[in-house]
């Protein structure tokens, strides 16, 4: 309950859902016990009744006493019939009020996990797998609501129907009651014991979920890489070994409630034969009647559900402990880096000094010692090898990791005391690794905005060369692109992740080697309306190929996460070092 203690805050909230719901338990219940007391009245009529008419055999009232004797079964049955319909109708109640609630609970605990999420550092998706989240937020969320529901509801209606049960036995026959409720201690030491070995395999069964998880929407997302190398039956293999490994896991458990649910049983039948022989002694010695025996018999059979929603709920506990602290592993996880208090409304003056960054996870030290300034307005762009550490600096304007040392300033102001949204709002950044959402075009452009502006989205498809590939398809701007935008081509995404970067108007630009999958001919295009578009804005460039960033006021050249070169086009072309030669191998490319 250690783990389930963080759901206390929703009881609480929905309180007045719950209190009604308990009533509603402790009515159906009162109305459950009753028929084995009319049941137990009519026993004794049918007995006495039946001496009765022997009695009278061979006269006339036999008739009479047989008439009223059928009568009032029929009455006892209609009471019956009618203290059942009364049960229902509270049972009914019952679920209406307790199940919904654990409905709305269930909703309030998605929302805080997918708002929570939201809120994590980029270094938690480093740690974590996709799966392993997807599967915290549902199947765990689930088992949770398994708890806040089922398990609860009949966890109250169980202890409110053993007390009144074992009351009502004793204010009949201490005697009886005590013989017949000699198995309940052992059952109390089973769960006990199985309870540990519950919660256990409950715990390696989400585990091997989330792997199972992780390893299809892996498979899933690199689809065409699997078929371009014909590796299905490998991924099938894998699958079926991932999911023996489940079902095995579930098998283990199934095993422990297998012998469970039977040994409860067989520990409530073996009350009933106790039942059966010790009330025969006391309907000898007169202390009971033959009635009161029926009468304990069927609360001996009601107290069957108890002690089987006993073992269910406990399973039910066991699990959703087990998945609360998955989910609580996550919403107590804080992110490292601390949103600023200052909402600056910027010029876009960039001031980098002495700044270091290792990624943590790692250990890869990507930048080293960088320095340098970008007025308001001005181009600069970062050229360099392969894991030079370009994307990581872009990463660290964004603020997605924080530095180890050194500052970054924008118009002064140290970046960490700015509110992350507000630079973020302001910036326009088209990442390396494109992604596009499963929507349409209009609105993976429009991402940024508020709503969807059909004449600013449509200028900016014309600034990034991309308008004319969308006019051309069927549904113009509403056709709908597949998961990550995979109907389009490599170059359409980059381009649509363009315009949706230059859609927002914002004061500072950062493309992130964002033309590499366009031909030379679209490049020209796009620089030259960038060209127009970045006029007073201030812009950072990072490519591979120069002729990207030729006319930029300012290029720096790294390599193994420091400056090497750094100037216009032409002083480092005079320099003749590492610029000059990479200039000088594309063109022979070329």
């Amino acid at each position: 309950m250690k783990e389930l203690s963080y759901l206390n805050k929703f009881f609480y909230k929905y309180r007045w859902k719950i209190i009604p719901g308990v009533i509603f338990v402790i009515i159906s219940n009162y109305f459950g016990i009753l028929p084995a007391q009319v049941i137990r009245e009519a026993f004794d009529l049918v007995k006495e009744n039946i001496d009765m008419y022997r009695l009278y055999d061979g006269f006339d009232r036999q008739d009479l006493i047989y008439r009223i004797f059928g009568n009032s079964l029929l009455f006892f049955g209609a009471v019956v019939l009618i203290l059942s319909i009364i049960r229902g109708i509270f049972l009914f109640m019952m679920r209406q009020t307790l199940i919904l609630t654990s409905r709305h609970i269930e909703y309030d605990i998605k929302n805080e996990i997918y708002q929570h999420y939201q809120q994590l550092d980029f270094a938690f998706y480093r740690r974590n797998n996709t799966g392993d989240l997807m599967n915290r937020a549902t199947e765990d969320v689930n088992q949770v609501r398994n708890y806040l529901g089922p398990a609860i509801m009949y966890a109250i209606n169980t202890v409110v129907l053993s007390i009144m049960i074992i009351y009502a036995m004793y204010s009949v026959n201490a005697t009886l009651a005590t013989y017949s409720l000699i198995p309940i201690p052992i059952i109390s030491v089973i769960i006990l014991f199985v309870n540990k070995v519950i919660n256990r395999r409950s715990e390696r069964i989400q585990r091997q979920l989330s792997q199972l998880s992780s390893f299809v929407q892996e498979t899933f997302s690199g689809i065409r890489v699997v078929k371009t190398y014909t590796l299905e039956a490998d991924k099938m293999a894998n699958f079926k070994q991932e999911s023996d490994n489940y079902k095995d896991i579930n098998l283990n458990l199934v095993k422990v409630q297998a012998i469970f649910f039977p040994l409860i049983i067989f520990l409530v039948g073996f009350s009933t034969i106790i039942t059966v022989y010790v009330g025969g002694l006391e309907v000898n010695k007169g202390t009971i009647s033959a009635g009161n025996i029926a009468e304990f018999i069927i609360y001996v059979n009601q107290l069957t559900f108890p002690a089987m929603s006993l073992a269910w709920v406990t399973s039910l506990f066991q699990r959703a402990a087990a998945s609360q602290k998955r989910i609580n592993e996550f919403l107590m996880t804080k992110s490292e880096i601390k949103d600023g208090h200052i909402e600056a409304d910027l010029n876009g003056d960039i001031q980098v000094d002495n700044v270091s960054f290792t990624y943590p996870d790692t250990g890869i030290k990507a930048i080293d010692n960088i320095s340098f300034y970008i007025p308001a307005g001005k181009t600069m762009a970062i050229i360099g090898r392969t894991g030079s550490g370009k994307s990581t600096l872009a990463n660290l304007l964004l603020r997605t990791y924080d530095v180890d040392k050194g500052a970054i300033k924008f118009d002064q102001h140290q970046i960490q005391s700015l509110k992350m949204d507000s630079l973020r709002e302001q910036i326009g950044f088209v990442p390396q690794q494109v992604f596009l959402f499963s929507d349409t075009i209009a609105r993976n452009i429009a991402f940024g905005l508020d709503k969807v502006d059909m004449p600013a989205v449509e200028q900016a498809a014309k600034d990034a060369v991309v308008y004319d590939n969308i006019i051309g398809f069927e549904e113009g701007f509403d056709t709908h692109i597949g998961e990550r935008g995979i109907t389009l081509s490599g170059g359409q995404k980059q381009r649509v992740s363009i315009a949706r970067a230059l859609v927002k108007d914002p004061k500072i630009l950062i493309f992130d080697d964002c033309l590499s999958a366009v031909d030379t001919k679209t490049e020209e295009e796009i620089l030259h309306n960038l060209g127009r578009i970045m006029e007073g804005k201030t812009s950072i460039i990072i490519a591979h190929r120069i002729s990207t960033i030729k006319n930029a006021d300012h290029i720096l050249v790294l390599e193994d996460g420091k400056i090497i070169e750094q100037g216009t086009h032409t002083q480092l072309l005079n320099q003749q070092g590492e610029y000059a030669s990479l200039y000088e191998k594309q063109l022979l490319e070329s």
